[in-house]
């Protein structure tokens, strides 16, 4: 159960789709139930009922109400889990093993209600961590009624669950640091990205490239969500030092800061920004190797509490990755083990722009960062490596009564 599904190209969205295809390849069989297309889409409607291979996917009916705005995404995210409640009430079967993400955030009690009064397994994927961004963000006082009680529920669900899924070390430090008890049944399990799909393109080769006039320049590409949790702030100040210089930034992709974003760049009249919209995940391949520096950012004090998982998109491209993070994040370590790119504090402008001008007069570096980055995901970031790990977490769930029947995941 998760909002987001293809053709919406929320990153989540992605990602589940990926991970249940392999799943159905390993012989699960699979039900995705979904919403239409409302945070990122290209489409506003997609088939209410889907087969593909041993997945079946069914969609309920569209809630797009502001998706930009924090009212307009928890109003839509509400609207979804009713709609999701119903449904699970009219196809439950108490051999399912539910799969649940936090998108949106309260899904998870949907699940946990299905424990209480059906005895159904569930298990949640934990893509953010709330209440503790909204805290993050200002959105409610750290010691508001509405924090504790949310952390409170999320306790209950976490001890019921049979596995939690987490997708870096520090949101697991997070969560154990909420609910110690729970530590064991803790999985740490990173995004992926598919190597067939996202291969490395020569941009004189690249037709999106050409279209986008980013062949003869050297192209810092952020590409995906600019969202609340992201540090754009430091990315336009590396833009600023190197205005008078033959480097281009492309923004692809939307957001939060998207609009605000657009609104700077136009006032301080940097002609080495474009902006871009989402791409359609065939386009994906040609965008993504359509530069010579990719930037991942994580803004300050969400090191814990999100995992970018456009990271790993970027590694398949082969490409050089400049990452925007604090100093304790797990992308610092994980950067340097792939001998890919380099990591940089918030607000260390001056430290990317150098970085950006070194590689861009050294086309072998960039070649042999970007080769190192591809073959650290090939060897640990792929869906055939991933969808094994959550294949071990759902076996682990199912009780012994159900162990030696079909696995089914609704």
């Amino acid at each position: 159960m998760t909002q987001f599904f293809p053709p919406d190209y929320a990153a989540t969205g992605q990602l589940i789709e990926e991970l249940v295809k392999q799943l159905g390849l390993q012989g699960v069989d699979i039900e995705v139930f979904t919403g239409q297309p409302g945070y990122a889409y290209g489409t506003s409607h997609a088939p209410a009922i889907e087969r593909i291979g041993r997945v079946e996917v069914r969609r309920s009916r569209a809630s797009q109400l502001g998706p930009q705005r924090i009212r307009g995404k928890a109003v839509s995210g509400i609207m979804f889990v009713i709609r999701a409640a119903i449904h699970l009430i009219r196809h439950i079967h108490r051999h399912d093993v539910l799969l649940v993400t936090t998108a949106p955030p309260f899904l998870p009690v949907i699940a946990y209600l299905a424990h209480v009064c059906f005895g159904i397994s569930f298990i949640c994927i934990l893509y953010d961590l709330y209440p503790d961004i909204a805290v993050e963000l200002g959105v409610i006082p750290k010691h508001h009624w509405l924090a504790k009680f949310w952390l409170s529920v999320n306790r209950k669900i976490w001890r019921a669950a049979k596995g939690i899924v987490v997708l870096s070390p520090e949101m697991k430090k997070r969560v154990v640091a909420n609910c110690p008890d729970i530590a064991d049944k803790i999985s740490v399990i990173h995004s992926w990205a598919d190597p067939d799909l996202i291969v490395p393109i020569a941009k004189d080769e690249n037709w999106f490239a050409w279209k986008h006039d980013l062949v003869k320049k050297f192209t810092v590409l952020y590409s995906g969500n600019m969202g609340r949790c992201h540090d754009m702030d430091t990315i336009l100040e590396a833009a600023k030092l190197l205005r008078s210089e033959p480097i281009q930034f492309a923004f692809v992709g939307s957001g939060a800061k998207y609009k605000e974003l657009i609104k700077e760049v136009q006032q301080l009249e940097l002609g080495n920004c474009l902006f871009l919209p989402y791409q359609d995940k065939d386009v994906l391949p040609y965008s993504l190797t359509a530069c010579d520096l990719s930037l991942v950012s994580v803004d300050v004090g969400f090191e814990s509490l999100v995992a970018p998982s456009k990271l790993y998109g970027v590694l398949a491209a082969g490409k050089p990755v400049g990452i925007i993070c604090s100093q304790n994040s797990y992308l610092r370590e994980l950067i340097a083990d792939a001998k890919c790119g380099d990591s940089f504090e918030n607000g260390d402008s001056y430290g990317l722009a150098k970085f950006i001008r070194v590689l861009s007069k050294d086309t072998q570096l960039v070649e042999r960062m970007g080769g190192a980055g591809r073959e650290y995901l090939e060897k640990h970031f792929t869906p055939e490596v991933i969808s094994k790990e959550y294949l071990d977490v759902l076996q682990r769930s199912v009780t012994s009564e159900y162990a030696d029947g079909v696995l089914e995941i609704g």
